[in-house]
């Protein structure tokens, strides 16, 4: 295999909250090598550790020659990038197609950064919280098949236990944060 696996995933507990921490998970694979990495933060939103996961993930990859996938289960972040969003907003200021503000734009703005280092870069959106175990699974093995690649279950499996990975990775480094908030009154 000679590409780069990014795979990256958010969480926060309490999302839409006005107290609520937030975590990011991202895991490089390349050949034989990996590289896990986390990080989070208090009073955020799930799409901002989305966002930052996929940030500190490609800006944590030297090589820039070589192919990268990046696998998220972010819809928001991985269909802005594959229709391009983007040129719309830029063009338009970072305005909506309502003329409203594009949120996140900070976070747009550095994502972007990353990306127009590599010389090829693609993205995959992967069913979040997917068992492999999931009675659904063939279901959404297919749907990955006709929206995505066409690839072996045996691959489909792998690509959910490492999307699983960094949902782990993010989810426990928002209840690290959330452990050692003290509570009201200490």
């Amino acid at each position: 295999m000679n590409r780069i696996e990014l795979f990256c995933d958010g969480a926060c507990k309490g999302n839409q909250e006005e107290e609520n921490t937030g975590g990011y998970g991202a895991l490089l694979l390349y050949g034989i090598h990996e590289k896990e990495i986390s990080g989070g933060t208090h009073n955020t939103t799930n799409n901002i550790m989305e966002m930052t996961a996929m940030i500190e993930g490609l800006r944590a990859i030297r090589r820039t020659d070589l192919p990268v996938v990046v696998y998220g289960d972010s819809a928001y972040i991985i269909n802005g990038l594959k229709e391009k969003w983007y040129e719309a907003w830029r063009r338009n200021g970072w305005k909506t197609k309502a003329k409203t503000p594009v949120e996140n734009r900070e976070l747009w703005e550095a994502l972007l950064e990353q990306v127009e280092r590599f010389d090829a870069i693609s993205y995959r959106k992967v069913k979040g919280h997917l068992s492999t175990q999931s009675p659904t699974l063939e279901k959404w093995f297919e749907k990955y098949r006709e929206e995505e690649e066409d690839i072996s279950l045996e691959e489909f499996l792998r690509l959910l236990t490492n999307n699983a990975r960094v949902d782990k990775l993010a989810s426990e480094f928002a209840l690290k944060l959330q452990d050692s908030r003290p509570s009201i009154g200490e």
